[in-house]
Formats: C-alpha cells, sequence, structure tokens
C-alpha cells in the first residue's frame, strides 16, 4: 500500500513574529571621565591664551639690534624720560619738556641717518581750528583747538624725488591726561616711533615712498593734533597710508583693531610680522560703540580719506588714564613686539613701487572690506568680506540640507525631538543669565564694594561663573528629561531614549552656532568666522564619526573622541579675544559710572555675568551634552556651590582687596568754584570741593580718611559739570575760598540783543586764565550759532547736531590759546515756548591747570589705592561754572 505524502504550505517571512526589541543595558559614562574632559577644556584653553596673549619677545639691547634693527632698551629710555615728567596734558610746562625732548632725539636721528637718506625734521605750530566729527564719541560736538605744537619728522630717500609725493604716516601722541603719566598712553607709543625712526633713517635708501613720523598733541582733548596736521601742514596732501599707535591699557601685544578698509596692508602685515597679532573683533566692538572712546586713526579715515591700520595695547585697562598707568607695570617685551612688527611692515611696504596704485585701489564697499585674525600669535588670517560672504553661505546651505535630511529620516518623531532640543537651547540661556544675575544683583549688598572682582578678575568665575555653568546645566538636564520622555514613549525603550536624546543635545549646540552664523552673514558681521568655527568643525567631527544613514539603526553613545575633535579647533581660535574681552570688560568698569551716581550699583555686574553666561552656553554646550549619561550632575553641582560660596565669603570678608596701589578706584577732586544763577542777580561765588567717582558705588571708605574735612556725601549733592552730571559724590565748603581769585573768573555778557526778523543775540565770553573749557548752547531754544575768535569766524551756521538738547564745544589749547570769544545766537522761532524746560540758554565750564591749597590736601589724604580719572571731558583740579540764563 503506497502511502500518500502530503506538502505543508512554507510560511512566509511576514508571517514570523517580529522579537521584541531588546532592552540594551543602561548606557553610562564615567564621571570622572566627564570632569576629565572639563579639566582639559579648560587647561587647553589657558595654554591657548598664554601662548597668544602672554608670550612676549625678548627685549635686544641695541648692540644686539645692530644698527637697522629695533632695541626695546633703547625705546624704554624714552619712555623712562617722559614718564619721569609726570603727567603732561596740553598747556603744561611739562608738556612743552617732552616736546623739546622728542624735537632733539629726532634731531639726533637726523645726523646720525645713512648718507643716501634725507631726514627733515619740523617743530610745527598749529593755528587755531575747528574739529567737526561726524561719528564716534566726538560726535554731536564741536571741538575747538588752537596753540599747538607737533615734531614731524621725514624720512625719504635722498636721489628719488617722487618719494616726498608718496609718503607712508606713522602717527601718536605726546600729550597726556592730567591724572597720569601715560607710560602706556602713548609713551610707549612715542618711544617705539623714535627706536623705528632711527632704524628707518639706515634703510630709507631703498625706498620708494617716504615715511612721516607725527609726534603730535592734543589727541586726548578730541583729536585735535591730528586734526591740525591733516588740515593744516603741507607734508599732509602727500601721505597715502596711514598707521595710527594707540593704547586702552598698558603693555603686552599690539594688535590691529582697525583696518578692514585696506585688505592688502592686512596681507603684507600678514606675510612679513614676526609677531602678528590682529582681531577683527575689536574692530567690531569698537565700531559698534560698545568701546566709548575715539583714536587719531578716525580723523586720518574721515577727514583725509586714507586707508591704513590702527594698533593698540589693550593689557591691563583697569589703569587707563589713572596715575597707575605707570612704567613699572610695562611689561618687558611689549616695546620689541611691536616695534619688530612695524619695522619689517615699513621696509616692505615703503619698499614698494606699488603704494600709490594700491591705495587708490581701496574701496570702501562692503565687499571689500576684510575679515583678519590671528591664530596662536604665530598666523594671520586675511580674506575679504566677498569671500567670507560666499563660506558662509555654502556652509549655511549644507548645514541646512543636513538638518533637513536628518528631520526627515527621523519623521515626526526627529522634528518634534528637535523642536525640544531648540527648547533646551532656550532654557539653557534663561537659567544660566537668571542665575548669575541673581548673584550679580544681591552681590553690592554683600560685599563692602558693589565690584570686589576688579583687582582680582579670577573671583568672577566662582561669583559668575559658577552660577551661569549651574544655570546652564539646570537648562540641558530639563531638556534631556523632556527628551527622553518623549523619545521613550514612541518607541518605549528607556535607554535608547537616553542616547537618543543625547545626540538632539549635541546636534542643538550645532543649530545655536548656525544661527549665530546665519545672523553673523546677513549683517555682515566680520566676527562671523568665529561662529563658522564653531559650526562646522562639531558638525564635521559629529558626521564622521556619530551620523547614521538609516534610522533602522539604535543610537550609541557619543564618542570622547567626536567632541575633542569637534571643539579643539574652535577653542583655538576664540579662547584668546573671549578672555580678553572679559578683562576689558571688568577694567572698564572702574571708570563706567560716566555721570557718578547715575548708574545702578549692581549694572556693572550685570554686564560681566550677562557676558560669562553667554559665553558658557555658547562654547560648553557640546561638553555639557555629554554630562547627561554620566554621575558628574550632582558632584557638579555641589562643587559650583562650594566655589560660588568661597567666593562670596572672599569679597564679602575683604580678604581680597577690591583696590591695590596698581589698581586703583577712580576719585576725582575738584575745586569748584560756582557763579552758576548770579548773571542777574550779584552774588558771592559759591566755592567748595567736590569729591565724586566713575567707579560703582558710594564714597564711604574714602571718607574715612578725610575726616576732619567735613565731607558731606549724598545723592543730593548734584553737579551739572556741563560733559556730565554728578549724582552722587561729596562736598566740602572748608578752606575753599583760598586757591583762587575773582579775576580768574569767567564771564558771559550780552552784547547786543536784536529781535527784527528773528531774535539775535550776541554774546562775549573771557574764560580768563582757562585755555580748556566747555561750552553747551541749548539747542531747544537757539536754532543756529555762530562763534568767533577774534574777527576769524571759527563755528559757523549749519549742521549743529545735539546730544539731549545741548550742542556741546570743547576748546583745549596752549599757554598762548585765545580767551576771549564771540558767539552770535540765532534764536528758535518758538523758544518762548520752551523756556521752562531749562532754565539756561549757555553753561560754561573752564578748566585751569592749578592744585589749590585745599585740593591738594585732600589729594594727599585719600587712600593710596584710589586715582583721579582723566579724559577729555573731566575737568581739571580747578573748575569755574558760569551760565547764562534764558530770560537774561
Amino acid at each position: 500500500m503506497r502511502s500518500r505524502s502530503t506538502t505543508q504550505p512554507k510560511p512566509s517571512i511576514s508571517d514570523k513574529p517580529v522579537p521584541p526589541k531588546k532592552e540594551p543595558d543602561e548606557p553610562k559614562r564615567s564621571a570622572f571621565l566627564w570632569f576629565t574632559l572639563l579639566v582639559l577644556l579648560i587647561n587647553g584653553a589657558y595654554a591657548v591664551y598664554h601662548i597668544q596673549s602672554d608670550s612676549l619677545p625678548f627685549p635686544l639691547t641695541a648692540e644686539q639690534a645692530g644698527k637697522r634693527g629695533f632695541s626695546e632698551v633703547s625705546a624704554m629710555k624714552h619712555v623712562k624720560y617722559l614718564t619721569s615728567l609726570g603727567p603732561h596734558p596740553v598747556s603744561s610746562d611739562s608738556l612743552d619738556v617732552a616736546i623739546e625732548y622728542v624735537h632733539t632725539v629726532a634731531e639726533k636721528i637726523k645726523k646720525t641717518a645713512h648718507w643716501e637718506v634725507d631726514v627733515e625734521v619740523d617743530l610745527f605750530h598749529a593755528e587755531t581750528g575747528t574739529n567737526l566729527l561726524s561719528q564716534g564719541a566726538f560726535s554731536g560736538r564741536t571741538l575747538l583747538y588752537s596753540d599747538l605744537k607737533h615734531v614731524v619728522l621725514r624720512i625719504v630717500p635722498k636721489y628719488l624725488p617722487e618719494a616726498r609725493e608718496n609718503t607712508i604716516l606713522v602717527s601718536s601722541h605726546i600729550d597726556t591726561v592730567f591724572s597720569g603719566e601715560g607710560a602706556g598712553d602713548c609713551s610707549s607709543c612715542i618711544a617705539v616711533m623714535l627706536e623705528l625712526a632711527r632704524g628707518v633713517s639706515q634703510w630709507a635708501h631703498g625706498f620708494k615712498s617716504g615715511v612721516i613720523f607725527l609726534f603730535n598733541t592734543g589727541e586726548e582733548e578730541g583729536l585735535d593734533g591730528a586734526h591740525s596736521f591733516i588740515t593744516q601742514h603741507p607734508w599732509s596732501s602727500t601721505i597715502r597710508f596711514a598707521i595710527d599707535l594707540e593704547a586702552v591699557g598698558i603693555g603686552g601685544k599690539s594688535g590691529i583693531f582697525q583696518g578692514g578698509s585696506a585688505p592688502w596692508a592686512l596681507d603684507i602685515f600678514a606675510s612679513v610680522s614676526k609677531y602678528p597679532s590682529a582681531q577683527i573683533t575689536a574692530q567690531d566692538l569698537f565700531l559698534s560703540g560698545a568701546i566709548k572712546s575715539a583714536t587719531d586713526f578716525q580723523v586720518y579715515q574721515e577727514f583725509a580719506g586714507l586707508p591704513g591700520l590702527d594698533f593698540a595695547y589693550s593689557d591691563n585697562t583697569a589703569v587707563y588714564h589713572t596715575k597707575n598707568d605707570k612704567m613699572k607695570l610695562l611689561k618687558p617685551g611689549s616695546l620689541q613686539h611691536l616695534g619688530d612688527n612695524m619695522l619689517a611692515f615699513l621696509l616692505h611696504t615703503a619698499a614698494t613701487s606699488k603704494l600709490y596704485e594700491k591705495t587708490e585701489y581701496n574701496e570702501t564697499s562692503d565687499h571689500n572690506q576684510a575679515i583678519y585674525f590671528d591664530i596662536l600669535g604665530m598666523y594671520m588670517v586675511v580674506y575679504t568680506q566677498k569671500l567670507a560672504s560666499m563660506l558662509h553661505n555654502s556652509v549655511i546651505f549644507q548645514s541646512l540640507l543636513i538638518l533637513a535630511t536628518s528631520l526627515a529620516m527621523g519623521g515626526r518623531t526627529g522634528g518634534i525631538s528637535f523642536l525640544i532640543s531648540l527648547l533646551t537651547t532656550f532654557l539653557t540661556f534663561v537659567f544660566s543669565l537668571s542665575f548669575s544675575s541673581i548673584v550679580a544683583f544681591l552681590l553690592p549688598f554683600l560685599s563692602p564694594s558693589p565690584a570686589p572682582y576688579i583687582a582680582s578678575p579670577w573671583l568672577v568665575i566662582g561669583l559668575f561663573g559658577a552660577p551661569a555653568l549651574v544655570g546652564a546645566l539646570t537648562g540641558q538636564h530639563i531638556g534631556f528629561v523632556l527628551l527622553k520622555g518623549y523619545i521613550k514613549k514612541r518607541n518605549g525603550v528607556e535607554n535608547l531614549a537616553k542616547l537618543e536624546a543625547e545626540r538632539w543635545l549635541f546636534k542643538a549646540g550645532i543649530v545655536q552656532w548656525l544661527l549665530l552664523l546665519i545672523l553673523g552673514n546677513y549683517f555682515k558681521v566680520g566676527s562671523s568666522y568665529l561662529a563658522l568655527f564653531w559650526l562646522a568643525s562639531p558638525t564635521v567631527a559629529y558626521g564622521l564619526m556619530e551620523a547614521t544613514l538609516t534610522p533602522a539603526r539604535s543610537p550609541r553613545k557619543l564618542k570622547v573622541i567626536t567632541l575633542i575633535v569637534g571643539i579643539a579647533a574652535p577653542v583655538v581660535v576664540s579662547t584668546d579675544i573671549v578672555v580678553r574681552v572679559l578683562g576689558n570688560l571688568i577694567g572698564t568698569i572702574v571708570r563706567l559710572d560716566r555721570n557718578p551716581g547715575g548708574a545702578p550699583v549692581w549694572l556693572s555686574n550685570a554686564i560681566v555675568a550677562i557676558y560669562i553666561s553667554v559665553i558658557i552656553c555658547l562654547m560648553l554646550v557640546h561638553l555639557l551634552s555629554y554630562i547627561h549619561l554620566s554621575g558628574a550632575k550632582l558632584p557638579l553641582v555641589l562643587s559650583m556651590a562650594a566655589l560660588l560660596a568661597l567666593s562670596l565669603g572672599i569679597v564679602s570678608t575683604g580678604v581680597i582687596p577690591t583696590f591695590t596701589d596698581d589698581i586703583s578706584r577712580t576719585v576725582n577732586v575738584v575745586h569748584v568754584v560756582d557763579t552758576t544763577g548770579n548773571y542777574i542777580k550779584a552774588q558771592e561765588p559759591l566755592s567748595y570741593i567736590s569729591l565724586y567717582s566713575n567707579t560703582p558705588g558710594k564714597l564711604s571708605r574714602e571718607i574715612e580718611s578725610l575726616k576732619d574735612e567735613q565731607f558731606l556725601c549724598g545723592h543730593n549733592n548734584t553737579i551739572d559739570f556741563v560733559t556730565f552730571t554728578m549724582n552722587y559724590g561729596c562736598l566740602s565748603y572748608l578752606d575753599s575760598k583760598s586757591g583762587w581769585t575773582k579775576s580768574e573768573i569767567p564771564t558771559i555778557q550780552v552784547e547786543s540783543d536784536s529781535k527784527t526778523d528773528g531774535r539775535e543775540t550776541l554774546i562775549s565770553i573771557d574764560t580768563k586764565s582757562a585755555t580748556r573749557w566747555t561750552l553747551a548752547i541749548n539747542m531747544e531754544e537757539v536754532a543756529d550759532f555762530t562763534l568767533y575768535v577774534g574777527s576769524d569766524e571759527v563755528v559757523t551756521t549749519g549742521n549743529k547736531t545735539n546730544i539731549d538738547g545741548w550742542h556741546i564745544i570743547q576748546f583745549a589749547g596752549g599757554k598762548s590759546s585765545p580767551t576771549k570769544f564771540k558767539i552770535k545766537v540765532f534764536w528758535s522761532s518758538n523758544s518762548i515756548q520752551k523756556v521752562s524746560e531749562s532754565p539756561y540758554l549757555l553753561k560754561l565750564r573752564a578748566d585751569v591747570l592749578k592744585l589749590t591749597p585745599q585740593a591738594e590736601k585732600v589729594l594727599n589724604k585719600l587712600p593710596k589705592w584710589t586715582s583721579q580719572f582723566g579724559k577729555s571731558t573731566s575737568p581739571f583740579n580747578l573748575a569755574f561754572l558760569a551760565s547764562l540764563p534764558v530770560k537774561f
């Protein structure tokens, strides 16, 4: 019997049961590993900063430099002499001595020059002039000057006459503010120029262009020296390129912070300088108005249309314009660094026969502006804005394409995860800013000083860095929990959700830099190269080591090498500028309050805290994404809390002083003789000693040393100093009647008042012994005005801008400057309607460079850690106040 076999149907693949997803082992990362990465990042950043900013060349002696080289030792002899004169502001006897010294050295250079080189020395005496700057710190003001003296030195090859018509200008200023000897600002610059001139005089026989060295005066009073030279000196018409040397601190590396309009010059500097130092981020900050200052370079660009380079020393900005701008703090190697770079640049540039053609080719369009920065002080990158836009657009397009592809592959889950990661970025910033700002607000109540870290900037690490980091971690933690919860809900596997959430947080860091690059590219911000590095490097590292081409592949822990490779290049490129900006922020706190007592005491802390929080959120975002799979969160929070507590303990007890003999609080002493309001009713002048500070905080500790001087302090002691208002200060009337005479009091007299065909008033002003004064004109009452010196009309009608309704005229000049002026006022047709808003038509402050006995006594009693602060708008130690009412 044959059996019949039956064939069973073969089961299909689709009928096989799908095995459940296997729960992977819980992903963990060692807390020790995360802290190791943090320490590695901090040490790496410190090494970058040290190499880029602190490594200076060895100072050379005259023998080591040779006849044609640059010797810092020789240059320092000039610094030593100039600083030995003490402060030498315009109209001072010490400035006359300084000018004579520079002139003598210039004559010596002339005698020792190469026999085929012509050296011409001119002691130039500038006439009365008017300087109207359209932008920057002095916009909205009329700057007048007279009786200024400059030393001008021209070096040209003897047998090439056309070199005289094709010159390079190197410029800096001899004068200082009244409050400091100016070792950094700018005796160091003058010394470098003198040593450069000596060296150039041995090389110039091979030049195709001449070199002019301008040692000007009047810069500290409103860039007057540069303006008088450009508008009055016959050699100024031959200049094709300008170099300005400045200082906003003392010593360190002098770097280029303006120069984007001359890409070819930056290319030359990058190729020939021994120690390239340049940073467009500094240019962006300076031109944005964030830095309230100006240099002679603005005059050379605005009035002469010259391309050029602007160099500045920026270390230790807290000493700027104080008594601590002294030779002792000038770091060895600072002058050698600038001198070697400048000598190499001048030798190359002056030797080319195409300087004129290059300068003619300069264009001011955005596309031709240069992007420039140095790397570790060893290499310098220069490219045009046009190339930057092309590069940025390409990277932005590719990044958006990769992001879109990633979202498409992730589907709905990926899209919502992306939105949660963006929310995480937002929360990171919110919590970081909030935590650090709370400390910033409370610090003035916990410390004797509102900003107790000025002399010890490292304290901000604990005071603001610690809470900012904890805040950033808090935001990231909330985002991680939200991401993990959502992804787990979608795939049901918690450990896979943790891995996926970690990756989304890493990618969120990439996206935040993408957004910054898009904004920077749109507004053509030169510093956008930083966003480019922080976007491209982590993206490439993630793409090579972490990205998958299929969503089916399970995620894995982020590799450590991905983080190291991703942030190495950005850290190298950005650390120095980040630390420098922070240092400058802290340094400027000593002069932050332009209207003393007008700013909240916590404002300076808030600025520093916000900056630190933003930097932490931007630069640590990738590192923080690695913390969520480790056990490092709680140890990090506890260690940061301990660091904050320790820092608060230090500043609250005053263990580390806020100010020292080298980093001072600014405290100005002004003997005021006030005749404001005396025009109609003759009264005795009001005379008193005023005390105020541009550093936030009360003067309680300072007054302790002045107990016998009968000072009363408070916000009710308001003084209108014309260029600023003292909202908080101290006044004393003790022994204030001596040290001045009534014959020194300025006068304001109405000579005629015509109301025919529009009201016109002629007013005479006699500043008596003052050759430095400031006049405010009420532009709510006045439509226009003219100003006369003798019969010369030095301020004409038209183009009158104002600041808060007042047009400011600042005058500064030498001893032989005129002191009698006439102003013709053309009244506004509706002036009578505005009388109640301000009772004064004119407000005058006349400054006399004299220290009265009582002011000197007060100055000598002040603590050693205080210093006066000088600027073009600051009064001297003796100031006369006068006014003319609207209803005279």
